[in-house]
């Protein structure tokens, strides 16, 4: 069988290693206004978001409550204990920032596109990933401050509620609130540019990674990342990655779920946000030093979670 690789994920190794020869734009003293320029961005991704939700699938997809329930349970709840299980073998500095950048990975929404995708492609049930992957993006912007600000005042950065969610209500709950309003008016021509919407989405996600990447390359944050510790990452995604899968399969069988509702559990369960974790990461944790090292346990599960689960989806398919 062959596998395709994801054009996004290559985009994002391309921007790392423009980003690694090229750190001078990304920084603070840079004339270029990559700040601004995200920060706007990152509203009209949420606004496009607004304008996409489409209500009536999300009021018929709250009936099946014990999906829902597994689904966000495994994404807000299952993912960061099992991170908090392994707080007590800190013994570094070093190890301090890589254990919290897997919190935050922990802490984050679960994705959309790939979500639904995934589902469909195995034949699982599509209104209830639809559902729940929406969903969780708006509970995220609620839980993952909270989840984040219990050990995220350790770090360099100055953690303000007030300034967090002040934040967060102007470029992002906000804008999505607009989009609902709108959507009767612009719902179904940003649903028919909805390829479009999501290059754009893509390409603000882009800057902010070369943004993050440039200012950790620019201060050397890297240098304290070895080719095994990289290695050690890749295989803490994987480890992390199999057993919510298989966790969230057992608690689905136990639920006595059906197998499509299984099959939706398991991919929605499992997946973490690469939108949603750049836009909280320049929220909350602004211009931290080590930023790049932050989003790098992300960007591999990223990468990770799609091949996987593309895998399943295709031999689900067969099946």
């Amino acid at each position: 069988m062959s596998i395709k690789i994801d054009k996004f994920v290559l985009s994002i190794i391309v921007i790392i290693i423009f980003a690694y020869f090229f750190p001078e734009w990304g920084i603070e003293s840079s004339n270029i206004p990559i700040d601004t320029i995200s920060a706007i961005g990152i509203s009209f991704i949420f606004f496009f978001y607004g304008l996409k939700l489409n209500p009536t699938q999300l009021k018929a997809g709250l009936k099946n409550w014990k999906l829902h329930l597994l689904v966000q349970g495994s994404t807000f709840l299952l993912f960061p204990l099992l991170i908090l299980l392994c707080r007590p073998l800190i013994q570094s500095e070093a190890q301090e920032t890589i254990w919290l950048a897997f919190f935050f990975l922990a802490a984050l929404p679960s994705t959309v596109s790939s979500s639904v995708v995934m589902v469909s492609i195995a034949k699982g049930n599509i209104p209830a990933a639809i559902f729940n992957a929406s969903i969780s993006g708006i509970i995220g912007i609620l839980i993952t401050p909270l989840w984040m600000g219990l050990f995220i005042d350790n770090t360099q950065t100055d953690f303000d509620f007030t300034d967090i969610y002040l934040k967060l209500i102007i470029q992002i709950i906000l804008p999505v609130v607009l989009g609902l309003f709108l959507q009767r008016y612009l719902g179904e021509l940003a649903r028919k540019y909805s390829s479009k919407l999501t290059l754009f989405d893509k390409s603000i996600i882009l800057l902010i990674i070369y943004k993050s990447f440039a200012a950790s390359f620019y201060n050397n944050m890297f240098s304290v990342v070895s080719i095994v510790d990289l290695l050690l990452l890749f295989i803490g995604v994987i480890v992390l990655f199999v057993i919510v899968y298989s966790l969230t399969g057992i608690i689905a069988r136990k639920f006595h779920l059906n197998k499509e509702d299984q099959i939706t559990a398991q991919f929605c369960g499992t997946k973490k946000s690469l939108v949603h974790g750049t836009v909280f990461s320049k929220i909350l944790f602004g211009n931290m030093a080590a930023l790049g090292i932050v989003l790098l346990p992300l960007m591999l599960f990223h990468a990770t979670q799609i091949l996987i689960i593309s895998v399943i989806a295709s031999k689900k398919a067969r099946d």
